[in-house]
């Protein structure tokens, strides 16, 4: 039996990946978070109250858990810790690049110990790299390029939306990529996924950029605006993020589609749908089914998986695939 703690598991994210583990055979579900008032039932599933922050309630909650997908950032590092301390695997789809080098530094503890730790896992960080590193190794070039358009109608939590917000403050550039229709071509400005940090490491890719817009083009032209150093300055205030943060979460303009793509040389590849959310979750649940086939340490999910079977195993959730010709 694989038992998984999904923390975070009341989170949008968090929701769709248990729900997903749910289907797994041999697999039982614990859906954890710290607020079960926000809690809505995840069928087959059990609900537990945890708050991860607090080690001795972490600890009693290891008991008997073979696997651990941390769909939240609250002192992940730590939680990586304890899990690997311990010989429990550890999944995590944090799109932070800081927090997921913090983890990388435990792989010497996760192979002495035994266990898995599964690093960008999700839709950014997670699709973009197993698109990239089929780019990269269609047509190797000295930059690869990374879009993404989110749909700003959907639903998120406030984490989501505060990790947003902290990005806007270092967007850095902007240039054009072609998305998947309806979209079509569009100006993304350069933000701080981590994907692109990772792949020049694991890739072997000089250079990488990730860029980021959303469907309504209303939205992303407020994006520019936050490269300016006054406006970026004003989004740290304390004030002017409790109001953007109550008015985002209640606001929804434009619609829940989203799209990725990546071009490297001549290769493009992209990956769409509806509901990110339902992707990083699907994904997600699809790596911590075959963790028991990876080995000892850490790694990130394109060092793990075959980029091929995997999009089309997660594609036929009803989402659309493009891979590179030739």
């Amino acid at each position: 039996m694989n038992t998984v703690l999904v923390l975070g598991g009341y989170g949008a994210v968090g929701r769709e990946a248990a729900t997903a583990l749910t289907r797994h055979p041999g697999t039982q579900v614990i859906v954890a978070g710290r607020d079960p008032r926000r809690a809505r039932p995840v069928p087959g599933a059990v609900a537990m109250r945890l708050d991860a922050t607090d080690p001795a309630a972490l600890a009693v909650a290891l008991d008997d858990v073979t696997t651990v997908l941390m769909c939240a950032e609250i002192d992940n590092a730590r939680v990586a810790r304890a899990c690997l301390e311990r010989g429990v695997s550890y999944v995590d789809v944090s799109a932070s690049h800081d927090l997921l080098t913090e983890i990388g530094g435990l792989d010497d503890l996760a192979r002495a110990s035994g266990a898995t730790a599964a690093l960008s896992v999700g839709l950014v960080p997670g699709v973009t790299n197993l698109l990239a590193r089929l780019c990269a190794e269609r047509s190797p070039a000295t930059e690869a390029r990374i879009g993404v358009l989110l749909g700003s109608g959907e639903q998120h939590g406030p984490a989501a939306i505060a990790w947003t917000l902290d990005g806007l403050g270092a967007l850095d550039g902007s240039w054009t990529m072609t998305f998947p229709e309806p979209y079509g071509t569009r100006v993304v400005h350069r933000f701080p996924f981590s994907d692109q940090y990772t792949l020049p490491g694991t890739l072997g890719v000089p250079a990488v950029r990730t860029g980021l817009c959303l469907d309504s083009r209303l939205f992303t032209g407020l994006l520019a605006a936050a490269e300016r150093p006054a406006v970026a300055r004003l989004l740290r205030r304390d004030g002017v993020r409790s109001l953007l943060l109550t008015v985002l979460g209640r606001v929804h303009l434009g619609s829940d589609g989203f799209a990725v793509t990546v071009t490297s040389g001549g290769a493009r590849a992209a990956f769409g749908g509806r509901r990110q959310s339902l992707a990083t979750g699907r994904a997600a649940a699809l790596v911590v089914r075959d963790l028991p086939t990876f080995p000892a340490g850490i790694r990130h999910i394109e060092q793990l998986v075959d980029p091929i079977a995997f999009l089309t195993e997660l594609a036929a959730d009803g989402f659309d695939l493009v891979l590179p010709h030739g």
